[in-house]
């Protein structure tokens, strides 16, 4: 079991959950994931490591509440304990020192990429962030980015924090101005992934992904996290999480993504609407 030792909410739908796992967090590097289970009935999780603290062998999770599962996940509280969690998972990061990185976050893509920000200032980049949300009341991490970035800028689709428009709107300014970029690492909903993709690629920009796939063992042995990059079939869980953006199957990834959105929507309404299932995940 896995305590919970820490909540705070972040915005309406999305919360902070620090959780006691000592072999975990000694070994755990930027852009790797954990897999967990919130009870013996639950449906298993991943989610992006988004910091740790090896002294207090504790993992900071950050996740939105966009079905049952994790709006079961947010219930729980300081106090409480995780059945399993396993990691870490997944490749970590290529850090080294490129020169200027870029990294464009969006929504709840903005916790992953704080550590890999982070470590990306640590081995002595100019760090340059762009953050979007779709309102001011979603948007994360602002301050803990800002702290790390040589400069920020903050977008919001209905323009009411920052520039209205979206985050490639602000990565076409810089594109446009000649600001010097070595390498973009975006990480956001699979549509802005890909259009900063598209962008990135019309100036030869080499640009990284984070892909969250639909997932279940997390060690590459069910396949169902597969995606297509390069032409070449490759499992999110081993392979990845991170690929070159260019090399990607982006329509192929976002229509996996949706297989199961029917049983997600139904699955959500049940719940909703009472269900019988307790705090515990048991009937």
């Amino acid at each position: 079991m896995f305590p919970i030792v820490k909540t705070q909410r972040l915005a309406s739908s999305i919360k902070l959950l620090e959780v006691e796992a000592p072999l975990i967090a000694r070994k755990v590097k930027a852009g790797q994931f954990v897999v967990l289970r919130r009870s013996e009935q639950g449906e298993r999780i991943p989610l992006t490591v988004a910091d740790w603290n090896r002294e207090r062998g504790t993992l900071t999770l950050i996740f939105q509440e966009v079905g049952k599962s994790t709006l079961e996940l947010g219930r729980m509280g300081e106090g409480d304990e995780i059945q399993d969690l396993i990691g870490p998972l997944g490749n970590p990061s290529e850090i080294k020192h490129y020169g200027t990185v870029l990294c464009v976050g969006g929504g709840i893509g903005i916790a992953p990429i704080y550590p890999i920000a982070r470590a990306f200032r640590e081995a002595g980049n100019r760090v340059l962030s762009i953050l979007g949300a779709r309102q001011r009341e979603l948007l994360i991490l602002e301050e803990e980015m800002r702290a790390l970035s040589h400069e920020l800028w903050v977008t919001t689709d209905d323009g009411s924090y920052g520039r209205q428009g979206l985050v490639t709107d602000e990565l076409r300014r810089l594109l446009e101005e000649g600001d010097r970029i070595d390498m973009v690492l975006a990480i956001g909903p699979p549509v802005m992934m890909q259009a900063v993709c598209r962008l990135t690629a019309l100036h030869g920009l080499k640009t990284t992904v984070s892909l969250d796939s639909i997932m279940v063992d997390g060690t590459g042995m069910c396949g169902a996290c597969r995606v297509t990059v390069g032409g070449k079939t490759r499992f999110v869980c081993v392979h990845g999480p991170e690929f070159d953006g260019h090399q990607v199957d982006f329509e192929e990834y976002i229509q996996r993504k949706r297989m199961y959105l029917a049983q997600e929507r139904q699955a959500l309404e049940r719940f909703r609407q009472g269900g019988t299932e307790g705090k515990d995940g048991r009937g």
